[in-house]
């Protein structure tokens, strides 16, 4: 037996992909922290496992079970709900690999099923769903305070409209309300440059800052939309790994942008069957 991977990335928001077709891994969070870490594994911000849905517990019941199911892992272990920039990279295997015939295809995930096109430029378009303004809070990093309202994308948001992005501290987890977001959050940082056009900056629970993160821009479209008491309405988001385009309307948002494969190969054994031993 070999454990096959690939490395992609969407806007510089990096992953291990594992196809797992037979759904045979046992993807420990150990094994999953041993892939992501940068000096010792593979180096990624998560572990995209590529599985059928009937292989997963818990999922959402709109997910047929022989729909090609995104498994998403952060870099600590915890398993998440959504990944915009993963399944832009998910879709882009699932064709370039043969596993679907169309451009155009549903992929579940543990925040229910998402329709995906992948165009032949390299750029994947998703429905991800409604994004869902919530309550007003706020979070503090740096010993700074900053005010933000949530966001649920299918995984919690918090997003906090700045003047500038140049000065903050995101080398530690932001600390947030607990009560509202139980299970951790997802802090954007985001300056308005224009109608249609916004920088943002990202702390993502279970990793830390990374160069992007899909499910935060349609959060921070979003969040900018509501501070104009607007619903709809479209922006280019500028993240430190570069552009994607987001579009909400009432009912649903659509996330556009790159998905980018750069290396694959496969994971040496012994290392690998050696963590089944590490505690956790």
């Amino acid at each position: 037996m070999h454990i096959s991977f690939l490395k992609g990335h969407g806007t510089e928001n990096d992953f291990v992909l594992l196809p797992d077709v037979d759904a045979v891994l046992d993807l420990t969070p150990a094994r999953v922290r041993a892939l992501c870490d940068r000096r010792a594994g593979l180096g990624a911000d998560g572990v995209l496992r590529v599985v059928r849905a009937k292989a997963v517990e818990g999922r959402p019941g709109d997910v047929d079970d022989d729909m090609w199911f995104m498994d998403y892992r952060n870099a600590d272990g915890s398993v998440a709900e959504m990944c915009g920039n993963g399944l832009r990279v998910f879709a882009r295997y699932l064709l370039d690999s043969g596993l679907v015939g169309e451009r155009e295809f549903p992929v579940g995930t543990r925040a229910g099923v998402r329709a995906v096109r992948v165009d032949g430029n390299g750029e994947v378009a998703i429905d991800m769903g409604a994004a869902r303004v919530g309550a007003d809070s706020s979070v503090t990093t740096g010993g700074r305070r900053f005010a933000g309202v949530a966001v649920d994308v299918g995984n919690p948001h918090l997003v906090c409209i700045v003047d500038s992005l140049d000065d903050l501290d995101l080398s530690v987890p932001p600390t947030h309300d607990r009560e509202l977001f139980p299970d951790g959050v997802n802090v954007e940082f985001v300056v308005v440059d224009g109608p249609e056009r916004i920088r943002m900056r990202v702390h993502e629970r279970g990793v830390g800052e990374t160069r992007s993160c899909g499910t935060g821009t349609v959060a921070a479209v979003a969040g900018v939309l509501h501070a104009r008491g607007e619903t709809s309405g479209a922006a280019d988001v500028h993240v430190p790994g570069g552009c994607v385009h987001v579009a909400i309307s009432g009912k649903t948002s659509t996330l556009t942008g790159p998905a980018a494969f750069v290396a694959r190969g496969e994971v040496d054994l012994t290392w690998w069957n050696a963590l089944a031993e590490r505690a956790e």
